[in-house]
């Protein structure tokens, strides 16, 4: 039976933004096993936000890559805590449906990365290098 190895967010650019003078990214969560094979666990995150690129860093995108990836914001009727199991076991369901034994804890155990794409790091690089922009080298 495959273990499990580290979590990955993989933040990438979200082409289905309207505006592409604004920082909007695509993310999704992924499981590396210990046998250099992986499962998608999450592939509905991301945001938008008012920045313009030659604003962003790659600091603040890796940050709030892994914030926007979960657990979510606990509710009213829950306490954060609460939220983070429901996550975590979440995720093990997800497994569960692929064969894989890998529990809640175990997960929350894992380390987590955070990946920017190629294309993602080329907009920003892009954005430094416009004779326009404000950013400063990264």
């Amino acid at each position: 039976m495959a273990s499990a190895f580290k979590l990955v967010t993989v933040a990438d650019l979200d082409y289905s933004s309207p505006d592409k003078s604004r920082v909007s990214v695509a993310a999704r969560l992924g499981l590396l096993l210990e046998d250099g094979g992986s499962v998608l666990l999450l592939d509905n995150r991301g945001w938008s936000i008012s920045q313009h690129w030659a604003d962003a860093s790659v600091d603040d995108i890796e940050k709030r890559a892994f914030d926007v990836m979960g657990p979510d914001a606990p509710t009213e009727d829950q306490d954060e805590e609460d939220m983070a199991t429901e996550y975590w076991e979440f995720l093990s369901e997800i497994l569960e449906q692929q064969d894989l034994d890998i529990g809640p804890a175990e997960l929350r155990e894992l380390p987590h990365e955070v990946r920017l794409s190629h294309r993602l790091l080329k907009r920003l690089d892009a954005a430094l290098d416009d004779p326009g922009g404000k950013r400063t080298a990264r």
